[in-house]
């Protein structure tokens, strides 16, 4: 199991060190989701935000199996893929309050967060906008033959847009370096899976493209490894794309402050009680004696003083000068407004 944050000199993490790993990554997401809520009900925050509560196995599972020279395409729902490939907090946090010490200077927000040091071709406003950036990302990584993977992560909404189908079709034909990963949280804004397709998994797509699918367990961070590690190495070796289907689900609104008429809260209730992934790895690693007594709570405080400083960091940065409003918008060389 690959670490995106652990250097070479260390040498190979064992596996109990992974899987502790992989429950810290997990941790980091949801106390960075609840703090980013708090701060948005608190109207410290502005924009819109798109929390990813409840999913945070997908991410940490699936980041885990990739290297850092890897490269990953998110979603409008993406704060937790971003973590999970190594993004730093503190850059995260001052992107989010607009600030010109954020990864994006201030000017992406919560939707457009990237790192192309780490990997993180950036997330993407637009449903399934990801998808076509991925497969080209991945025809580069073939063309230059560097050896690198494209993991693309996608909803299931996304999953019905022309975009997949076009992408998903191209990579295939050219036995292209991606991972189609869906996040198949049931929910596509206030539609639910079961209205929006006709078949039960999203994966049951992949045989019309000539590429193997796979579902798994998206509330189980080592299931989600699992599937993607083997579709990360199918790609490596030249072997081309696969799809891999993580069911999990979306426990907020499509964003913050979304009344979701159009879901009881006894079905929301029954996921949070039963299946939070957090919990549930807890529980097993503990049982398994991976987690001893109190690391949990250790963990978890170490996380949140590191999120107090992120808030701390954010909120005293500088706001983007107005000079700098046109700034990027073109390439070295280019012209600009």
């Amino acid at each position: 199991m690959s670490n995106t944050n652990s250097g070479p000199a260390g040498g190979p993490p064992t596996p109990a060190a992974d899987q502790v790993q992989l429950f810290r990554t997990m941790l980091r997401i949801r106390l960075f989701e609840e703090t980013v809520g708090d701060l948005f009900t608190a109207a410290r925050l502005h924009g819109a935000v798109h929390l990813c509560l409840g999913q945070e196995a997908v991410a940490a599972g699936a980041c885990a199996a990739l290297q850092r020279a890897d490269y990953i395409t998110s979603t409008h729902r993406g704060h937790g893929h971003c973590i999970a490939k190594g993004g730093r907090l503190d850059l995260m946090m001052a992107e989010l309050f607009g600030k010109a010490t954020g990864y994006c200077k201030g000017k992406g927000g919560s939707m457009h967060i990237a790192d192309v040091d780490v990997g993180i071709l950036g997330a993407n406003g637009i449903v399934g906008g990801g998808i076509p950036i991925a497969v080209g990302a991945a025809l580069a990584c073939k063309t230059l033959g560097n050896g690198r993977v494209v993991l693309c992560f996608f909803s299931d909404g996304a999953s019905n847009q022309g975009s997949f189908h076009e992408a998903a079709n191209l990579a295939a034909v050219l036995k292209l370096p991606v991972v189609l990963l869906c996040e198949n949280n049931q929910w596509a804004v206030s539609t639910p899976v079961s209205r929006a397709m006709a078949i039960s998994s999203v994966a049951d797509r992949a045989s019309a493209y000539g590429m193997p699918g796979d579902t798994a367990d998206g509330n189980d961070p080592m299931d989600v490894h699992r599937a993607v590690s083997a579709a990360v190495q199918r790609a490596r070796s030249g072997g081309g794309p696969s799809l891999v289907e993580a069911k999990t689900y979306r426990w907020e609104g499509h964003y913050r402050g979304d009344p979701q008429v159009y879901r009881s809260r006894e079905e929301v209730d029954l996921w949070r009680t039963t299946r939070d992934p957090v919990v549930l790895f807890q529980n097993r690693l503990e049982a398994d004696g991976l987690l001893q007594a109190g690391q949990a709570q250790a963990i978890r405080q170490e996380v949140g003083a590191e999120l107090e400083a992120a808030v701390r960091f954010a909120e005293s940065s500088p706001d983007p000068s107005p000079d700098e409003l046109y700034a990027d918008l073109m390439s070295e060389g280019g012209r600009q407004p």
